[in-house]
């Protein structure tokens, strides 16, 4: 580290890369396709963690679960701006004090476009582990924000497609509530925190086989939504360009695809850039700063706390980024 980085690092469980890789194998050899690993809150911040992290089910079902779904290799601003965003929009209303949101991590161990590399699974849980930390600090600056976030749960699962993923949680018992009964199981809406570059996948056919698409995608748009984050970029082209993409799924081009018109509806964009932000921030480009050691760079990309870690760990210092 550089002499001059002398501020406190966030307080951590010791040895959480082990932690995580126990909790790992033990994830393995159960065969479940959905777990959450633990589970972190407001009141957890001010306390000196001693033992591993654990689950904590909320006591009733979050109205709504915000799912940041990603490959968390590693976590960036890019990524603490979309949950802090969506909680100021679909946090708890002023009115209702029982309407609790709550923020899921979830690392797909098995993701469709993406190999488990540079970075393995456990550093990454730690590094997620860091990045809820950091997201309870950014809400606790306000009494407001506070409230939105009853806490964040970090988890992981086998299915690598968004529907899959959505009926996993829905299935599981985590999030229904200590007292809410079988017929309760259906009020929690899922809300997906992703990029325009996801959005474009998954309405790519290569992932519906034999024209599956709509009866994959029926059940989820029914209990979730999308809100997408747009990237422009040389790639995926300027806002503009990725808002004329979604009025041409509502204008027929989900029919055409095998699609359903009506999920359109559940799809929100948003854009979301820092002030003074000339460039998208993106994991990859993490990677590529720690690997020519441009730690200014990192600084801009990613926490402080997240930065610490990368390079006391020593990761994404050599191979593929």
């Amino acid at each position: 580290m550089s002499s001059t980085d002398n501020s406190p690092m966030a307080r951590l469980p010791s040895n959480l890369v082990s932690v995580f890789t126990q909790a790992l194998k033990s994830y393995q050899i159960s065969n479940a396709n959905f777990r959450v690993l633990c589970s972190l809150t407001h009141s957890s911040l001010s306390s000196t963690p001693t033992e591993a992290p654990v689950p904590h089910p909320p006591q009733t079902p979050p109205k709504p679960l915000l799912v940041l779904d990603s490959s968390f290799n590693p976590p960036t601003l890019a990524h603490q701006r979309m949950a802090l965003s969506a909680l100021s929009e679909h946090g708890q209303p002023s009115n209702d004090s029982t309407y609790k949101s709550r923020v899921l991590l979830l690392l797909a161990t098995n993701n469709a476009d993406k190999a488990p590399k540079p970075a393995a699974f456990p550093q990454r849980l730690a590094m997620m582990y860091i990045f809820a930390q950091d997201l309870l600090r950014s809400t606790a600056t306000e009494t407001s924000h506070k409230n939105q976030c009853e806490g964040v749960d970090i988890a992981v699962t086998t299915e690598p497609y968004f529907h899959a993923k959505a009926a996993a949680i829905s299935a599981s018992d985590f999030y229904h509530g200590h007292n809410s009964s079988a017929g309760e199981r259906s009020t929690t809406e899922l809300i997906f925190l992703t990029g325009f570059d996801t959005l474009v996948r998954i309405f790519n056919p290569k992932y519906y086989p034999d024209g599956s698409m709509a009866t994959c995608l029926d059940p989820f748009f029914a209990h979730s939504k999308l809100r997408v984050t747009m990237r422009p970029d040389a790639e995926w082209g300027d806002a503009a360009a990725q808002r004329a993409y979604v009025r041409e799924l509502r204008a027929g081009g989900l029919e055409r695809v095998g699609g359903r018109t009506w999920w359109a509806e559940r799809i929100e964009m948003v854009e979301e850039r820092a002030d003074g932000e000339e460039e998208v921030v993106s994991s990859t480009k993490v990677r590529e700063a720690v690997q020519r050691r441009d730690w200014e760079a990192l600084k801009k990309l990613v926490s402080e706390d997240i930065a610490r870690w990368i390079r006391e760990e020593g990761l994404y210092a050599e191979g593929g980024v």
